[in-house]
């Protein structure tokens, strides 16, 4: 059976010419405009419309399917909005790619406030920036750009990587091991440590061991936890340590929870950006995300 979303998709390209002004006129992505074209002219066996470089020009078939579909389509949209129970306006919806502990330190406690629809999304970097480039993405969060003619990148932050440990953690030691430079004193040290680590994301102390002493790091985390989240709460109840991005702990930091053990002796950088497509709708909503990020961040 054919879903009757593909006719409304294909009666606002037939009217606006052209996918992106279907997408705006339907709230949906571009990839969804696309995708829906393509399964109906899938469904009749024919092409509905021939694709120029700045217009969808119908071919005879499309003509006369609009004729066939235009007068019921236009019944059943008057009908849906005499029967809305409000004449508000619909909020927009913007979709926002980022890691999971980016998104609970910082945008999660802002949800309620905003005027507006989000749809969070977790995952890799590259698919996240292919998603961007797609248009089913409106902003990301990343530390990686790529090389996406259609997507613009502005730095915001720089975040370090450090081993950070519980409050309680005895540190006298290695303290006098770090003025010493003795490195293979502070390996030994750090591995008769109880560690925390996840499951998704060794990169941090693999890249922070390999900098530091030159080789992969020759220990597993004693205790495997869902995220960062867990790490820190965790290390704020008492002893051990972990390595990650240090705004992640900003407020247990500040609270005296939990402490910086060792920032290296090579130190770790990674600039954070703001992705976005060069011609978006949503700008207004994007500079909101934006500021809060900057507030919670900076």
């Amino acid at each position: 059976m054919v879903n009757l979303e593909w006719f409304r998709t294909f009666k606002a390209i037939y009217e606006t010419g052209t996918l992106t002004g279907a997408a705006e006129a339907l709230y949906i992505s571009q990839p969804g405009v696309s995708l829906h074209l393509s399964s109906l002219e899938a469904h009749v066996g024919h092409k509905l419309f021939d694709r120029t470089s700045r217009k969808m020009v119908s071919t005879e078939r499309g003509k006369v399917l609009y004729n066939y579909i235009q007068e019921a389509l236009c019944k059943l949209e008057e009908a849906e909005q005499h029967f809305h129970k409000t004449t508000e306006k619909e909020k927009p919806t913007i979709s926002i790619g980022m890691c999971f502990e980016t998104f609970q330190f910082t945008l999660e406690a802002y949800l309620p406030t905003l005027a507006f629809n989000v749809i969070i999304k977790f995952g890799e970097y590259p698919q996240m920036l292919s998603d961007l480039e797609n248009g089913i993405l409106d902003l990301i969060i990343t530390p990686q750009k790529g090389d996406y003619k259609g997507v613009v990148y502005k730095p915001f932050f720089k975040e370090r990587i450090v081993v950070v440990g519980g409050a309680k953690t005895p540190t006298d030691e290695l303290d006098q091991l770090l003025k010493d430079k003795d490195l293979d004193a502070i390996q030994h040290w750090l591995k008769q440590q109880t560690w925390y680590g996840t499951a998704g994301d060794m990169e941090h102390l693999r890249r922070f061991w390999h900098l530091n002493f030159g080789k992969r790091p020759d220990f597993k985390p004693n205790y495997i936890v869902p995220n960062m989240s867990s790490i820190i709460r965790c290390l704020s109840a008492g002893q051990g340590l972990a390595v990650i991005p240090d705004f992640l702990s900003k407020k247990e930091l500040a609270a005296g929870n939990i402490k910086i053990i060792w920032e290296g002796y090579s130190r770790i950088e990674n600039t954070l950006y703001f992705g976005t497509r060069k011609k978006t709708m949503y700008a207004e909503q994007i500079a909101q995300i934006e500021e809060i990020f900057l507030k919670e961040m900076v």
